[in-house]
């Protein structure tokens, strides 16, 4: 119940719903949607019915690289998966030259299947002078769809 909690007191505070709940994906801004006609859709007796599914899912939803050696590669894979009954299309906003951080992907539709990000940072430090030895790189890189632009944050720390 919201009313009350597992020891049946009263709450004392508000319970948060998860933004999966509220109908929204975490890290995510929701677009203005423009009635594109040319867009493919599916028009069948099963899902005249249903609300209309559409978005992507990112996994996983953030990418933690931990500690890296100043200097070297290193690349994580992530996987945006189109959850929607309509193709969708997608791009990445690369990020700033001075993060270290590259996307790589295969630019298209992607309809009813998924799509692999290879993020690739290099391991750089930017301060110049002594930081303590270690330096703390975070950034959140857009992906900007047709509905939304999904935020996939990225932290690292480089030794």
């Amino acid at each position: 119940s919201l009313l009350v909690n597992a020891a049946g007191q009263p709450r004392k505070e508000k319970v948060k719903l998860p933004s999966s709940l509220q109908g929204r994906q975490p890290n995510s801004i929701p677009n203005k949607k423009i009635e594109d006609p040319v867009a493919g859709k599916v028009n069948t007796s099963s899902l005249a019915t249903r609300q209309h599914l559409s978005g992507f899912h990112l996994i996983p939803p953030r990418v933690t690289l931990g500690v890296l050696k100043e200097g070297c590669t290193y690349a994580a894979t992530v996987i945006l998966k189109n959850v929607g009954v309509n193709f969708s299309r997608f791009r990445v906003k690369q990020p700033p030259p001075h993060t270290g951080l590259r996307v790589m992907y295969t630019p298209g539709p992607v309809a009813g299947l998924q799509v692999e990000l290879e993020i690739e940072i290099f391991a750089m430090v930017i301060g110049g002078e002594d930081s303590g030895g270690l330096e703390e790189i975070s950034h959140d890189i857009e992906i900007l769809t047709e509905t939304e632009t999904l935020l996939l944050p990225v932290r690292a720390n480089i030794l």
